[in-house]
């Protein structure tokens, strides 16, 4: 629990960046503000239509006694709005670092910056953001899925795959947001993974508490700025706990 509420703390250390980068943080929120009219949209239009949705995809349970035709539909509903709201915010992170890309290099530099005092040399263009959204899209769909399918279960399901949804998508937002600094640093897809990996409880703190933020209405759009911040600086985070670990291994190098 420990790093777990460390890798949470990175989010609000991210905010901080406000204080030193304002003018990079500020225009971090235009591609979130763009993307997220899109996102917003079409949720509320899917909240429109869910109701007759489920009663098409249901035709079935007009036989049956209303009460357990109720909950058939309303767990059929409460799973899809769901599991939509979680693709959707996978999405929106993709789309926006992807179409935001030079927005949030700034942020990045000036991380790095006023963190190290140096911007490790990168290469992190439009296209491979373009790469790691889409990867990052059809994970989303895969967490997804699995949200949808355990809220399908009758009175617990709606709990089950809130819980279940915001831990794979947390784990997915961490991954794509600190692809970008642990990148820059020479770490291929492979090695990024193994870096979350060894800091397990500290990605899903960051990511749980990132995704937690974006839920609220127009938090996504406030809080990717402070994202990006924070993910650099959970990496450096990371990286120094792992270099500690190696020179503590027997054998290690004196």
């Amino acid at each position: 629990m420990r790093e777990f509420l460390h890798g949470a703390r990175m989010l609000l250390r991210g905010l901080g960046q406000w204080r030193r980068s304002p003018g990079a943080m500020a225009l971090g929120l235009i591609p979130g503000f763009l993307v997220g009219l899109v996102f917003g949209a079409a949720l509320v239009g899917w909240a429109v239509l869910l109701s007759n949705v489920v009663d098409d995809w249901t035709p079935f349970a007009n036989d049956w006694d209303p009460l357990w035709a109720t909950v058939l539909r309303t767990a059929i509903g409460v799973a899809s709005f769901g599991a939509v709201a979680f693709l959707a915010i996978v999405s929106f992170t993709a789309v926006t670092l992807a179409v935001g890309e030079p927005f949030y290099d700034r942020i990045w530099r000036a991380t790095e910056r006023s963190a190290t005092g140096r911007i490790p040399e990168a290469d992190y263009g439009f296209w491979r953001a373009a790469g790691d959204a889409v990867r990052l899209i059809a994970r989303g769909a895969l967490a997804a899925v699995a949200a949808w399918l355990l809220g399908l279960i009758p009175f617990v399901g709606g709990v089950l795959g809130f819980v279940v949804g915001l831990l794979l998508t947390g784990w997915l937002l961490a991954d794509e947001l600190t692809s970008r600094a642990l990148s820059a640093r020479g770490l291929d897809r492979r090695a990024r993974r193994a870096v979350l990996r060894e800091n397990r409880a500290r990605a899903l703190g960051f990511g749980v508490a990132t995704q937690l933020c974006f839920l609220i209405p127009l938090g996504a759009v406030a809080v990717m700025p402070a994202a990006v911040a924070g993910s650099t600086l959970w990496t450096h985070s990371a990286l120094r706990e792992t270099d500690a670990d190696a020179d503590r291994a027997p054998g290690a190098a004196r």
